[in-house]
């Protein structure tokens, strides 16, 4: 499930159990092929490299790593008992009033009009700190960051409406590094320009007011889905649209007789809200895609947690005036190279998850719970960054892996021919994998 800035794990649990009715046959012919060379094949590549690309600029914003020191410094000069107490906590509470709602609009408006409300989230977050003078104006600002923090889940559910399902894997990889990529320039550039440059902390925020405006205007020019998985599966496919996890998810779909394309069912059951219910009890049944989701949502909510506060820690750990002194910004490029290069190669990782998933998910938290506590414990400022550095790529390692996992077993496993049967052996057990149709179809 989504904690942050990133997809929830079921929320791209899709339903399999509308295909039961079909024969083994139909199924199999209306599953969507693996790409093969040509116009389809560029067209998706070309719709990829753009989101991707749009990732990476909606990430430069250099001025982020130092916004703690900014609030507390003499632009703003709040004290660090406001910025604890009084207004970072807003980012949390209403980073989860908004999650849902905006999970739900993103569905339902299928994804580019939420994605533009995250741009103007983005916008509006710098204004309020250029610009906003009190307590109240930092709370605003926490509150629009929330906003966008909660709308990540249209970028990284969009990249699966625009390719094959064989190539899951590998595109939740090149999709999150992209967005890590853009997080170390951004941090590399503001760290430079602070530390070499001499530049204000105010400066950079005008900077990376500039940056998002752009990004603002490139998700104009993203395309929009047709479908969606819960609230628009009846719209139709446009031409020469390559196949994707929103083809399979519709086998079992029936348009009633006299229908419109896309005209929402009269039956309740049919209803995006039952099919939503559906898709959780769907998931609860699954041990893999619960074992994920149960990840998710820990591990999220601790490691947002961290990330929210450790700015705070740094200025605890390293009271300097000194701006020139002050490396979050190479801290947070570290952390985030880190995490690009074990998200990407994550994209390439060939074992059985079904197997070895709780042993691995176990040894990184472990892993991660050492880290926090020596975050905790030390007053030396280096030790301090060099634990952040881990912590935060150590998580973004299993984030692509997760979202993949999920997806992957939900439409290759529980919507093939094999699914009219109960769920494959890889989804329902743990010891069975090598002989699932779970694992990644050859391309």
């Amino acid at each position: 499930m989504p904690g942050t800035a990133s997809p929830s794990v079921s929320c791209r649990a899709v339903g399999g159990l509308g295909s039961m009715a079909l024969s083994g046959l139909e199924v199999e012919k209306q599953v969507p092929a693996d790409p093969r060379p040509g116009h389809k094949l560029q067209s998706w590549w070309s719709l990829a490299f753009c989101l991707c690309f749009y990732g990476f600029m909606s990430q430069m914003r250099p001025g982020e790593s130092f916004i703690t020191p900014y609030l507390l410094g003499p632009d703003k000069n709040f004290t660090q008992k406001q910025v604890t107490n009084e207004i970072t906590p807003v980012l949390s509470y209403s980073y989860l009033a908004v999650l849902v709602p905006v999970f739900l609009l993103t569905d339902y408006l299928r994804y580019k009009p939420v994605l533009l409300l995250q741009g103007l989230s983005y916008v509006s977050v710098w204004l309020l700190l250029l610009f906003g003078s009190s307590v109240l104006h930092m709370q605003f600002m926490e509150f629009f960051f929330s906003i966008t923090m909660a709308a990540r889940i249209a970028y990284s559910s969009y990249i699966f409406s625009l390719v094959p399902p064989a190539c899951y894997q590998r595109m939740a990889g090149y999709s999150r590094a992209s967005v890590l990529l853009g997080v170390f320039a951004s941090s590399v550039l503001g760290q430079l320009l602070v530390t070499v440059g001499g530049t204000p902390f105010s400066t950079l925020n005008y900077i990376s007011l500039v940056f998002l405006a752009f990004s603002l205007v490139l998700t104009l020019f993203l395309k929009r889905p047709k479908r969606s998985l819960f609230f628009n599966r009846g719209a139709p496919a446009c031409a020469g649209a390559s196949p994707s996890e929103l083809d399979p998810m519709n086998l079992g779909q029936v348009q009633p007789t006299g229908g419109k394309p896309g005209q929402l069912p009269a039956s309740w059951r049919d209803s995006a809200l039952a099919h939503m219910l559906r898709e959780l009890g769907h998931t609860a049944r699954l041990p893999q895609l619960r074992l994920w989701s149960l990840w998710w949502v820990f591990n999220s909510a601790g490691y947002y947690l961290i990330v929210y506060y450790v700015h705070i820690l740094w200025n605890v750990v390293n009271p300097t005036t000194d701006t020139t002194r002050v490396y979050n910004g190479g801290a947070d490029a570290a952390s985030t190279l880190l995490g690009a290069i074990t998200s990407f190669a994550a994209g390439f990782v060939r074992i059985r998850w079904a197997l070895w998933a709780k042993l691995i998910i176990a040894v990184v938290t472990v892993l991660q719970a050492g880290l926090i506590f020596l975050m905790y414990k030390t007053s030396n400022i280096w030790l301090c960054y060099s634990a952040f550095v881990l912590f935060r790529g150590s998580h973004q390692l299993l984030v692509p892996i997760a979202t993949s996992s999920s997806t992957l077993c939900t439409s290759w496993c529980c919507l093939s021919p094999m699914s009219l049967r109960p769920c494959c052996r890889a989804c329902a057990t743990s010891d069975r994998a090598a002989t699932s149709p779970c694992r990644r179809p050859r391309s």
